[in-house]
């Protein structure tokens, strides 16, 4: 039997970093337009180039989900496949994922294909690969493991900070005055996503030192946070990540903290310098 993980490229795990054993894995890139420029978000995608395309384009860069097909393309090698997308509120990824589904099982419906809203990004959408990982290596009813799945998905969380607004002030999402005046005081934000998968933002700091004070305090407060696997996705920010390692360690009764480079799509809504926290 092939069993597969299937997610979109928000998740920041790259396909040569998955030691898979007898699971498969593949990512589904999403694309990002800036300009006349389109970059394609796998693992060959250069982020500090699109960064840069970024910050000298003058109009609001876009980015774009896969198809349908391109997820029906993925799961058609599976006899099991679990796939994993962005949060449904942020994206049209799960709609595409839920099609792609559609399209094989139509065909082939001995497969057992399940498709799960992370209502997350990045370190969280990791935290469910690798459990679905030991969960279908492990062997078993395709919909225990689903629903096991989905029972691990509710209780992660994610919260971020932005260092960058740029690309907020672009899409219109920030006045520019706005942006300048915070990014001169050295402020960043603090958000977090809602048990729903929008974003909700609960406050700025001042100083890198205060703003990973601040992500502890929200992350202890969201859960319990004792024996948790943390995973710190930074946007060309290693220093920061690290600082932020170390104040999670002191902080919190953690279990681990692993720090992982963002990917394309992530990149581009955190900018250079975001910090994006999976527990």
């Amino acid at each position: 039997m092939i069993c597969k993980i299937v997610s979109d490229s928000s998740c920041d795990l790259r396909s040569s970093e998955f030691a898979g054993g007898g699971v498969l894995f593949e990512t589904v890139p999403m694309r990002i337009q800036v300009g006349e420029r389109e970059f394609i978000d796998n693992d060959e995608l250069a982020v500090p180039q699109l960064l840069g395309a970024m910050s000298t384009e003058k109009a609001a860069a876009s980015t774009a989900c896969p198809s349908p097909g391109t997820f029906a393309k993925a799961f058609e090698g599976a006899d099991r496949a679990v796939c994993f997308t962005i949060s449904a509120n942020l994206s049209g990824t799960y709609n595409a994922a839920l099609t792609g589904r559609d399209m094989v099982l139509e065909e082939h419906p001995e497969k057992e294909i399940c498709v799960i809203d992370s209502k997350a990004t990045a370190g969280a959408m990791i935290l469910l690969i690798r459990r679905a990982q030991a969960l279908l290596e492990a062997g078993g009813d395709f919909e225990e493991i689903c629903s096991q799945l989905r029972l691990y998905q509710a209780a992660l969380r994610t919260c971020f900070t932005l260092e960058n607004f740029d690309n907020l002030i672009k899409n219109g999402r920030m006045r520019p005055l706005v942006g300048t005046l915070l990014h001169s005081l050295g402020i960043h934000v603090i958000a977090d996503a809602t048990p729903q998968g929008t974003i909700h933002v609960s406050g700025k700091a001042r100083g890198e030192a205060k703003t990973y004070q601040a992500l502890t305090a929200l992350m202890r407060d969201s859960k319990d946070c004792t024996g948790a696997e943390v995973i710190v996705c930074h946007c060309e920010n290693l220093p920061g990540a690290l600082k932020l390692k170390e104040q999670i360690l002191k902080d919190l009764p953690v279990k681990s903290v692993e720090l992982v480079p963002c990917r394309g799509l992530t990149s581009f809504y955190a900018m250079e310098k975001g910090l994006i926290i999976g527990y």
